[in-house]
């Protein structure tokens, strides 16, 4: 963290200085929109956090409940979702009160006595350590909570404006606020009507019967598997010894538990299966009482016992796949240019058994947004906006798969296994999906291709910068180097080393100094060097071995009205870790290239430094 540079700050650094439409922020709404964003959910509320880092956009971002989500259906947070924690800030405070899952127990009838559970296997979670970050278990509504007080401190002082509901929009042909948005209150002395307002770009967050789905004539298409579950989040005295373990649990009877415990040590959530469903039920089976759902997991559970104190909150569900025709508007905008996006629930629906409908949403939110700004601030065209749904389309599409093959897996009777470790075998073998790490971009305007892949195998092209272990040169603190990007906005170039530095140092003027540098050409006047592109170097050697006062100036970067020299752009090897062979950079060394939202965009040779202007000119716009 980085403060002091404009002056002594003797209060919280976490809270940014207000600026531009942070100054002034209205109440109420205006009636002129930048970006309006319907639903505050784990997607809406992580765009609007994003988009509250822009203070030149107006974002609002409005719910209809009248308050905060008090209890949140989703709860499973994935490795790559806490990495994006990170990012914004708050990944250790969030971490400190959940639950953290190291393993799954697997739970089956016993051989000797099937009307018994026994333990069969314990599977380790994470066993190829794919990141550094645990699988987390905490409420969605702390999750809200978090990335809502980002906005909150975010120059643009992002809010939640509650009590508001969708009703219609319509994309007029021309105007530059050109989405005309009717809204409802739905809270306080106004309650009932109607307000009017002018957006030039709408994201739909609201939830699988998304109205701004509808509003742009998008339809939810997929399958039901006609069966049911039963999810409780529950307080009560067992003697299971596996209460605290996340589980898998098969009966005798083909009915399962899928086990989760919760943050606070006591609480648990159980999806208990409730059986097929006919397809005349016509959703009755959702009517199943509380006290149907707590005897069929004490039937499951069997020999142990579940004595219910409390259950916080329950529901029955059906399981469903579906999947939305459109992710935008670009369809039938007038000008072929998308004004209206859709995320989440609103375009991808799924069973809650894989954990991930919180955690793609939030990825969809993070990649539009970035976007938006840039395009709002006049960085990009507006054609990058067209990548979002050529990415997330795809990443949907994936999760559906893969959702219908584990919740289908979860429903079988122990005699329908192909073999007895079948279950578990999934579990360990898939763990890089559910994670959140597979998510790998094709090529596009923002995406190169794999051409340098072998400069820095460990940074695949178009998947999530891995972070590893190093050492900042000036203070010798160990730290990841990916823990530095922020979800600010900004794009990092990491500049490994060659092992000589002599390719290091041609590179590191060509970007300082030449005027085709998209540094140079990109940066606004005025602005700090590296208020867009945020260029730095790690060096093969032990930190000890490098004169941070030698290294060239474009790693050495002033910043703020002082002029003061940023030493966090410097780093290099050492504690146990060697980064260029965790991430197979040889000597040549290479140049990577991360977006905002910390996928790799390229990886190039540092001998062609050329290479990089063509990357980053196809997104930024020269000033």
């Amino acid at each position: 963290m980085q403060f002091h540079h404009h002056g002594y700050v003797s209060t919280d650094p976490r809270i940014a200085p207000a600026a531009g439409v942070g100054l002034d922020r209205p109440d109420e709404l205006p009636s002129e929109i930048d970006v309006l964003i319907v639903g505050s959910g784990p997607a809406g509320i992580v765009a609007a956090a994003q988009l509250a880092q822009f203070p030149g956009v107006v974002t609002r971002i409005v719910e209809r409940r009248p308050e905060r989500l008090a209890i949140g259906q989703a709860d499973g947070i994935q490795a790559r979702s806490v990495e994006t924690f990170q990012a914004f800030g708050f990944a250790q405070q969030i971490i400190q009160e959940a639950y953290q899952i190291t393993e799954m127990a697997f739970w089956k009838p016993s051989v000797d006595e099937p009307g018994r559970i026994t333990r069969t296997a314990i599977a380790p979670d994470d066993p190829a350590g794919i990141s550094e970050f645990p699988h987390l278990i905490v409420n969605q509504a702390r999750v809200i909570d978090y990335f809502a007080e980002y906005a909150r401190r975010s120059p643009a002082r992002g809010d939640i404006d509650y009590g508001y509901e969708f009703v219609d929009l319509v994309v007029e042909e021309s105007g530059e606020y050109r989405v005309r948005v009717t809204l409802r209150r739905t809270s306080g002395p106004e309650a009932g009507t109607d307000v009017t307002v002018r957006a030039k770009y709408v994201v739909g967050a609201d939830g699988a019967r998304s109205g701004v789905r509808r509003a742009i004539g998008g339809t939810l298409a997929g399958d039901q598997a006609f069966h049911a579950w039963g999810v409780m989040d529950t307080l009560a005295v067992t003697d299971f010894p596996d209460i605290r373990k996340k589980c898998a649990i098969q009966s005798h009877d083909g009915g399962n538990i899928l086990h989760i415990p919760r943050e606070g040590n006591h609480l648990f959530r159980m999806y208990v299966d409730l059986g097929e469903v006919d397809e005349t039920d016509g959703g009755r089976v959702r009517d199943t009482p509380l006290e149907a759902i707590i005897a069929r997991a004490q039937a499951i559970l069997h020999p142990y016992t579940l004595d219910v104190k409390h259950v916080a909150w329950h529901s029955v569900y059906e399981v469903a796949h579906r999947l939305t025709d459109r992710f935008d508007d670009a369809e039938t905008s007038p000008d072929g240019t998308p004004r209206v996006f859709l995320l989440g629930d609103a375009c991808h629906t799924h069973s809650a058994k894989a954990g991930q409908g919180m955690n793609v949403s939030m990825q969809d939110g993070w990649n539009l947004a970035w976007k938006l700004g840039y395009v709002l601030e006049g960085r990009s065209a507006e054609s990058l906006l067209r990548t979002y749904s050529d990415e997330r389309q795809v990443v949907a599409r994936n999760l559906i798969d893969f959702d219908r093959e584990w919740s289908t897996m979860m429903a079988k009777r122990p005699e329908e296994f192909s073999s007895p470790s079948e279950l578990e075998d999934f579990y360990v073998a898939t763990a890089e999906f559910p994670a959140g790490f597979m998510t790998e971009y094709t090529p596009s305007m923002i995406t190169g291709d794999a051409a340098h892949q072998e400069l820095a195998t460990g940074f695949p092209v178009g998947k999530r910068f891995k972070s590893a272990p190093t050492v900042r040169v000036a203070d010798a603190v160990s730290i990841h180097l990916g823990h530095h990007h922020r979800a600010d906005g900004r794009y990092r170039v990491y500049a490994f080393a060659d092992a000589a530095g002599t390719a290091m140092e041609r590179w590191a003027a060509w970007v300082d100094e030449d005027d085709a540098s998209p540094v140079r050409r990109c940066t606004p006047e005025g602005a700090d060097l590296d208020a867009l592109v945020d260029v730095k170097a790690v060096y093969p050697q032990e930190h000890h071995e490098i004169d941070v006062t030698r290294v060239p100036q474009i790693f050495l970067p002033r910043s703020g009205p002082f002029g003061l020299i940023d030493y966090e752009k410097v780093y290099a090897t050492g504690g146990g870790h060697d980064i260029f062979a965790e991430r197979g950079i040889g000597a040549d060394g290479a140049v990577v290239v991360v977006r905002p939202d910390q996928y790799v965009a390229a990886v190039l040779p540092l001998s062609a430094p050329e290479a990089l202007g063509e990357v980053l000119d196809r997104v930024l716009l020269a000033h």
